[in-house]
Protein backbone atom coordinates (compact mmCIF):
# COMPACT_ATOMS: atom_id res chain seq x y z
CA UNK A 1 0.00 0.00 0.00
CA UNK A 2 1.33 3.41 -0.94
CA UNK A 3 2.22 5.72 1.96
CA UNK A 4 3.40 9.31 2.16
CA UNK A 5 7.13 9.97 2.44
CA UNK A 6 8.25 11.66 5.66
CA UNK A 7 9.22 14.82 3.76
CA UNK A 8 5.70 15.37 2.29
CA UNK A 9 4.32 18.88 2.71
CA UNK A 10 1.08 19.73 4.48
CA UNK A 11 -0.67 20.36 1.16
CA UNK A 12 0.47 16.99 -0.18
CA UNK A 13 -0.82 15.27 2.95
CA UNK A 14 -4.19 16.99 2.67
CA UNK A 15 -4.55 16.04 -1.00
CA UNK A 16 -3.39 12.48 -0.25
CA UNK A 17 -6.23 11.84 2.18
CA UNK A 18 -8.79 14.01 0.36
CA UNK A 19 -8.25 12.04 -2.85
CA UNK A 20 -8.90 8.78 -1.00
CA UNK A 21 -12.06 10.14 0.57
CA UNK A 22 -13.32 11.21 -2.86
CA UNK A 23 -12.55 7.77 -4.32
CA UNK A 24 -14.33 6.08 -1.41
CA UNK A 25 -17.39 8.32 -1.87
CA UNK A 26 -17.52 7.49 -5.61
CA UNK A 27 -17.21 3.76 -4.97
CA UNK A 28 -19.90 3.93 -2.28
CA UNK A 29 -22.21 5.84 -4.64
CA UNK A 30 -21.76 3.13 -7.29
CA UNK A 31 -22.01 0.15 -4.94
CA UNK A 32 -24.78 1.38 -2.62
CA UNK A 33 -27.65 0.16 -4.87
CA UNK A 34 -26.06 -3.30 -5.01
CA UNK A 35 -25.54 -3.38 -1.25
CA UNK A 36 -29.24 -2.57 -0.79
CA UNK A 37 -30.57 -4.82 -3.56
CA UNK A 38 -29.00 -8.10 -2.39
CA UNK A 39 -30.49 -8.07 1.15
CA UNK A 40 -33.88 -7.03 -0.25
CA UNK A 41 -33.92 -10.18 -2.41
CA UNK A 42 -34.34 -12.17 0.83
CA UNK A 43 -37.39 -10.18 1.94
CA UNK A 44 -40.22 -12.44 3.09
CA UNK A 45 -42.79 -9.82 2.09
CA UNK A 46 -43.58 -8.70 -1.48
CA UNK A 47 -42.13 -5.24 -0.87
CA UNK A 48 -39.13 -3.36 -2.19
CA UNK A 49 -38.36 -1.89 1.23
CA UNK A 50 -36.84 -3.21 4.42
CA UNK A 51 -39.54 -4.44 6.79
CA UNK A 52 -39.39 -4.11 10.56
CA UNK A 53 -38.64 -7.83 10.86
CA UNK A 54 -35.66 -7.50 8.52
CA UNK A 55 -34.26 -4.50 10.37
CA UNK A 56 -34.55 -6.31 13.71
CA UNK A 57 -33.00 -9.47 12.16
CA UNK A 58 -36.15 -11.46 12.90
CA UNK A 59 -35.92 -14.80 11.02
CA UNK A 60 -39.56 -14.42 9.98
CA UNK A 61 -38.63 -11.38 7.91
CA UNK A 62 -36.10 -13.26 5.80
CA UNK A 63 -36.97 -15.84 3.17
CA UNK A 64 -35.81 -17.57 -0.02
CA UNK A 65 -39.29 -17.37 -1.55
CA UNK A 66 -38.20 -15.13 -4.45
CA UNK A 67 -35.35 -17.46 -5.37
CA UNK A 68 -37.79 -20.37 -5.23
CA UNK A 69 -40.16 -18.37 -7.43
CA UNK A 70 -37.32 -17.74 -9.87
CA UNK A 71 -36.28 -21.38 -10.25
CA UNK A 72 -39.88 -22.57 -10.24
CA UNK A 73 -41.02 -20.26 -13.04
CA UNK A 74 -41.10 -21.62 -16.58
CA UNK A 75 -40.64 -18.19 -18.15
CA UNK A 76 -37.61 -17.33 -16.00
CA UNK A 77 -36.00 -20.73 -16.56
CA UNK A 78 -36.55 -20.40 -20.32
CA UNK A 79 -34.91 -16.98 -20.28
CA UNK A 80 -31.95 -18.38 -18.30
CA UNK A 81 -31.50 -21.19 -20.82
CA UNK A 82 -31.75 -18.72 -23.70
CA UNK A 83 -29.19 -16.37 -22.12
CA UNK A 84 -26.65 -19.15 -21.68
CA UNK A 85 -27.33 -20.65 -25.12
CA UNK A 86 -27.04 -17.31 -26.92
CA UNK A 87 -24.13 -16.16 -24.74
CA UNK A 88 -22.04 -19.30 -25.21
CA UNK A 89 -22.67 -19.50 -28.95
CA UNK A 90 -21.92 -15.79 -29.45
CA UNK A 91 -18.80 -16.09 -27.30
CA UNK A 92 -17.43 -18.98 -29.35
CA UNK A 93 -17.99 -17.13 -32.62
CA UNK A 94 -16.68 -13.80 -31.31
CA UNK A 95 -13.58 -15.41 -29.79
CA UNK A 96 -12.75 -17.29 -32.98
CA UNK A 97 -13.27 -14.33 -35.30
CA UNK A 98 -11.69 -11.80 -32.94
CA UNK A 99 -8.58 -13.93 -32.35
CA UNK A 100 -8.04 -14.47 -36.07
CA UNK A 101 -8.51 -10.74 -36.72
CA UNK A 102 -6.05 -9.82 -33.95
CA UNK A 103 -3.45 -12.23 -35.33
CA UNK A 104 -3.76 -10.65 -38.75
CA UNK A 105 -3.59 -7.10 -37.38
CA UNK A 106 -0.47 -7.93 -35.37
CA UNK A 107 1.54 -8.44 -38.57
CA UNK A 108 3.55 -5.41 -39.64
CA UNK A 109 2.88 -5.98 -43.35
CA UNK A 110 -0.91 -5.88 -42.86
CA UNK A 111 -2.32 -3.19 -45.24
CA UNK A 112 -4.97 -0.70 -44.04
CA UNK A 113 -4.44 -1.84 -40.45
CA UNK A 114 -5.92 1.31 -38.91
CA UNK A 115 -9.02 1.23 -41.11
CA UNK A 116 -9.69 -2.45 -40.40
CA UNK A 117 -9.21 -1.95 -36.65
CA UNK A 118 -11.64 0.97 -36.72
CA UNK A 119 -14.27 -1.14 -38.48
CA UNK A 120 -13.82 -4.04 -36.08
CA UNK A 121 -14.22 -1.93 -32.94
CA UNK A 122 -17.01 0.23 -34.38
CA UNK A 123 -19.75 -1.66 -32.45
CA UNK A 124 -18.19 -0.22 -29.29
CA UNK A 125 -18.33 3.33 -30.68
CA UNK A 126 -21.64 3.48 -32.55
CA UNK A 127 -24.62 4.09 -30.22
CA UNK A 128 -26.26 0.77 -29.45
CA UNK A 129 -29.72 1.93 -30.48
CA UNK A 130 -28.42 2.71 -33.97
CA UNK A 131 -26.71 -0.69 -34.24
CA UNK A 132 -29.89 -2.40 -33.04
CA UNK A 133 -32.09 -0.63 -35.58
CA UNK A 134 -29.64 -1.38 -38.41
CA UNK A 135 -29.40 -5.04 -37.43
CA UNK A 136 -33.18 -5.32 -37.27
CA UNK A 137 -33.70 -4.02 -40.82
CA UNK A 138 -30.80 -6.06 -42.20
CA UNK A 139 -31.80 -9.29 -40.46
CA UNK A 140 -35.41 -8.77 -41.51
CA UNK A 141 -34.35 -8.52 -45.14
CA UNK A 142 -32.60 -11.92 -44.93
CA UNK A 143 -35.32 -13.52 -42.76
CA UNK A 144 -33.27 -14.19 -39.63
CA UNK A 145 -34.87 -11.56 -37.39
CA UNK A 146 -36.64 -13.02 -34.33
CA UNK A 147 -34.55 -16.17 -34.56
CA UNK A 148 -31.75 -17.56 -32.42
CA UNK A 149 -29.40 -17.21 -35.39
CA UNK A 150 -30.09 -13.50 -35.66
CA UNK A 151 -29.63 -12.85 -31.94
CA UNK A 152 -26.41 -14.89 -31.82
CA UNK A 153 -24.95 -13.06 -34.82
CA UNK A 154 -25.92 -9.69 -33.34
CA UNK A 155 -24.26 -10.52 -30.01
CA UNK A 156 -21.24 -11.85 -31.88
CA UNK A 157 -20.82 -8.47 -33.54
CA UNK A 158 -20.90 -6.81 -30.11
CA UNK A 159 -18.39 -9.26 -28.62
CA UNK A 160 -15.76 -9.23 -31.39
CA UNK A 161 -14.30 -5.79 -30.44
CA UNK A 162 -13.55 -6.96 -26.90
CA UNK A 163 -11.72 -10.03 -28.18
CA UNK A 164 -9.77 -8.02 -30.76
CA UNK A 165 -8.63 -5.46 -28.19
CA UNK A 166 -7.59 -7.96 -25.50
CA UNK A 167 -5.80 -10.33 -27.89
CA UNK A 168 -4.10 -7.43 -29.68
CA UNK A 169 -2.86 -6.14 -26.32
CA UNK A 170 -1.50 -9.62 -25.53
CA UNK A 171 0.30 -9.76 -28.88
CA UNK A 172 2.13 -6.47 -28.23
CA UNK A 173 4.94 -8.27 -26.42
CA UNK A 174 4.81 -11.41 -28.54
CA UNK A 175 8.17 -12.55 -29.94
CA UNK A 176 7.56 -13.48 -33.59
CA UNK A 177 11.00 -15.05 -33.79
CA UNK A 178 9.48 -18.06 -32.01
CA UNK A 179 7.12 -18.74 -34.90
CA UNK A 180 9.91 -18.24 -37.43
CA UNK A 181 12.08 -20.70 -35.52
CA UNK A 182 9.25 -23.23 -35.50
CA UNK A 183 8.84 -22.82 -39.26
CA UNK A 184 12.57 -23.34 -39.78
CA UNK A 185 12.33 -26.57 -37.80
CA UNK A 186 9.59 -27.86 -40.11
CA UNK A 187 6.47 -27.13 -38.07
CA UNK A 188 3.33 -26.38 -40.07
CA UNK A 189 1.48 -23.08 -39.46
CA UNK A 190 -1.33 -24.95 -37.70
CA UNK A 191 1.07 -26.80 -35.40
CA UNK A 192 2.97 -23.58 -34.71
CA UNK A 193 -0.23 -21.79 -33.76
CA UNK A 194 -1.45 -24.44 -31.31
CA UNK A 195 1.96 -25.27 -29.82
CA UNK A 196 3.56 -21.82 -29.57
CA UNK A 197 1.23 -18.91 -30.32
CA UNK A 198 -1.92 -20.11 -28.59
CA UNK A 199 -0.35 -20.93 -25.17
CA UNK A 200 1.23 -17.47 -25.03
CA UNK A 201 -1.90 -15.52 -25.99
CA UNK A 202 -4.34 -17.81 -24.16
CA UNK A 203 -4.87 -15.43 -21.19
CA UNK A 204 -5.84 -12.65 -23.59
CA UNK A 205 -8.12 -14.96 -25.57
CA UNK A 206 -9.90 -16.14 -22.42
CA UNK A 207 -10.20 -12.56 -21.13
CA UNK A 208 -11.74 -11.45 -24.43
CA UNK A 209 -14.11 -14.43 -24.37
CA UNK A 210 -15.27 -13.55 -20.85
CA UNK A 211 -15.88 -9.93 -21.86
CA UNK A 212 -17.81 -11.12 -24.92
CA UNK A 213 -19.92 -13.44 -22.75
CA UNK A 214 -20.66 -10.69 -20.21
CA UNK A 215 -21.64 -8.34 -23.04
CA UNK A 216 -24.05 -10.90 -24.47
CA UNK A 217 -25.40 -11.99 -21.09
CA UNK A 218 -26.29 -8.43 -20.00
CA UNK A 219 -27.40 -7.02 -23.37
CA UNK A 220 -30.98 -5.76 -23.70
CA UNK A 221 -31.23 -3.20 -26.53
CA UNK A 222 -30.33 -5.62 -29.35
CA UNK A 223 -32.68 -8.23 -27.90
CA UNK A 224 -35.58 -5.76 -27.85
CA UNK A 225 -35.11 -5.15 -31.59
CA UNK A 226 -33.96 -8.50 -32.97
CA UNK A 227 -35.31 -11.21 -30.65
CA UNK A 228 -38.77 -12.69 -30.67
CA UNK A 229 -40.88 -14.29 -27.95
CA UNK A 230 -38.90 -17.54 -28.02
CA UNK A 231 -35.55 -15.72 -27.69
CA UNK A 232 -36.33 -13.82 -24.48
CA UNK A 233 -33.19 -13.54 -22.37
CA UNK A 234 -32.79 -12.69 -18.68
CA UNK A 235 -32.46 -8.90 -19.25
CA UNK A 236 -35.48 -9.02 -21.58
CA UNK A 237 -37.52 -10.89 -18.97
CA UNK A 238 -36.46 -8.37 -16.32
CA UNK A 239 -37.52 -5.55 -18.64
CA UNK A 240 -40.94 -7.13 -19.09
CA UNK A 241 -41.24 -7.78 -15.35
CA UNK A 242 -40.54 -4.15 -14.51
CA UNK A 243 -43.04 -2.86 -17.07
CA UNK A 244 -45.83 -5.41 -16.58
CA UNK A 245 -45.67 -6.74 -13.03
CA UNK A 246 -43.39 -5.56 -10.27
CA UNK A 247 -42.14 -8.58 -8.32
CA UNK A 248 -39.19 -8.98 -5.91
CA UNK A 249 -38.18 -11.95 -8.06
CA UNK A 250 -36.36 -9.35 -10.17
CA UNK A 251 -34.18 -8.60 -7.13
CA UNK A 252 -33.24 -12.28 -6.86
CA UNK A 253 -32.31 -12.38 -10.55
CA UNK A 254 -30.30 -9.17 -10.28
CA UNK A 255 -28.43 -10.50 -7.23
CA UNK A 256 -27.45 -13.64 -9.11
CA UNK A 257 -26.31 -11.57 -12.11
CA UNK A 258 -24.16 -9.42 -9.84
CA UNK A 259 -22.47 -12.48 -8.36
CA UNK A 260 -21.90 -13.96 -11.83
CA UNK A 261 -20.41 -10.68 -13.06
CA UNK A 262 -18.11 -10.44 -10.03
CA UNK A 263 -16.91 -14.02 -10.59
CA UNK A 264 -16.22 -13.40 -14.28
CA UNK A 265 -14.44 -10.08 -13.70
CA UNK A 266 -12.32 -11.65 -10.97
CA UNK A 267 -11.33 -14.36 -13.44
CA UNK A 268 -10.43 -11.69 -16.01
CA UNK A 269 -8.21 -9.89 -13.49
CA UNK A 270 -6.43 -13.11 -12.51
CA UNK A 271 -5.82 -13.92 -16.17
CA UNK A 272 -4.49 -10.40 -16.78
CA UNK A 273 -1.99 -10.77 -13.97
CA UNK A 274 -0.98 -14.21 -15.22
CA UNK A 275 -0.43 -12.79 -18.71
CA UNK A 276 1.78 -10.02 -17.32
CA UNK A 277 3.85 -12.52 -15.35
CA UNK A 278 4.30 -14.70 -18.43
CA UNK A 279 5.52 -11.70 -20.41
CA UNK A 280 7.76 -10.50 -17.58
CA UNK A 281 5.84 -7.27 -17.06
CA UNK A 282 5.26 -7.93 -13.36
CA UNK A 283 7.05 -9.94 -10.68
CA UNK A 284 5.87 -13.46 -10.07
Amino acid sequence: MRTLPPYATTGERIWFYTFRVICFAIFFFLLAPILIMIPLSFNAQPFFTFTREMLTLNPDGWSLRWYQDLFGSDSWMRSIRNSFLIGIAATILATTLGTLAALGLSRSQMPFKGLIMGILISPMIVPLIISAAGMFFFFSSINIAQTFTGVILAHTALGVPFVVITVTATLVGFDHSLTRAAANLGASPTRTFFKITMPLILPGVISGALFAFITSFDEIVIVLFVAGVEQRTIPREMWSGIREQISPTILAVASILVLVSIALLTTVELLRRRSERMRGLSPG
